[in-house]
């Protein structure tokens, strides 16, 4: 029993030493998280100053950021506006380029056949100007193989002359504007100088104008006319005829008789129409024809 006693007793101290190497081993971290507190202490001062050290320097390089944001921004801004000048441009220059140097294409092409009038070329460009048609004097209806019309009327001594009174006879029947003008006047001296010699081949001269009996008077007596002239005031003679219309002297148009002889044979048949006229020979103009 008193060996289990001393034994207890000296199994206390070995207890206690055990407890304090446990305390020790305790301590042992402690001392290290105070440590490890103290070196914390001692640099969070500094790592406040690289903070402090760092947002100093950074500030500036904010500014500078948000300068160079915004001379990117106002790049970006300048682009994109000459883009869309670019493009806003580039369909009217296209179409400028296509009128003056491209080829029209085949539907082009189509199009204007389709809507664009065809135009003559021409080397001036200039618009086609229509030449007036040159004046045509009136020229009568009747023709060569058809029958005279009957003429009645009275001469320059007031006597009646009818065709009807001269049938058998070649009639030399002369419609002329007016007595005493120069045409008129060569026409007739100029069947006056062959008068003889045209009554000996059975030819009848008879001069129709619408002059009045004392006007062919006059004009016969001047030139000493053998042949009858007969006055066609109402122009009955002249309208049966067809040789009163439009004609032209010195550029003026305007309505008159129309400068025209017939050559009617013995039966009323119109054998010849002189419409063209040569005044000075007429004599020779209508035998030749015979």
């Amino acid at each position: 029993m008193a060996k289990k006693k001393v034994k207890a007793k000296s199994k206390k101290p070995a207890v206690k030493a055990k407890a304090k190497k446990a305390k020790a081993k305790k301590a042992k971290p402690a001392k290290k998280a105070k440590k490890a507190k103290k070196v914390k202490a001692k640099l969070k001062p500094k790592a406040k100053k690289v903070v402090k050290a760092k947002s100093k320097k950074s500030k500036p390089a904010k500014k500078s950021a948000k300068k160079a944001a915004k001379k990117t921004a106002k790049k970006v801004v300048k682009k994109v506006a000459k883009k869309a000048v670019k493009k806003a441009a580039k369909p009217v220059a296209k179409k400028k380029v296509a009128k003056v140097n491209k080829p029209a294409s085949v539907k082009e092409v189509k199009a204007a056949k389709v809507n664009v009038p065809v135009q003559h070329a021409s080397t001036n460009h200039t618009p086609e100007v229509k030449e007036k048609a040159p004046f045509v004097a009136h020229a009568t209806s009747l023709r060569e193989g058809m029958q005279a019309p009957y003429f009645e009327g009275k001469d320059q001594h007031g006597n009646s002359v009818r065709s009807s009174d001269l049938m058998g006879k070649t009639i030399v029947l002369y419609f002329y504007p007016k007595d005493d003008t120069p045409g008129c006047t060569a026409e007739s001296c100029s069947l006056r100088d062959e008068y003889q010699y045209m009554s000996n081949n059975n030819y009848a001269v008879v001069g129709v104008s619408a002059d009045d009996v004392e006007s062919h008077q006059r004009f016969a007596d001047k030139y000493n006319l053998p042949f009858p002239l007969l006055a066609d005031v109402d122009h009955n003679i002249i309208k049966a005829y067809d040789v009163w219309g439009q004609k032209m002297l010195a550029g003026n148009i305007y309505d008159g008789i129309v400068r025209t002889t017939f050559i009617i044979d013995g039966d009323g048949i119109i054998k010849n129409v002189i419409t063209k006229v040569d005044t000075a020979n007429h004599a020779k103009q209508v035998m030749e024809m015979q």
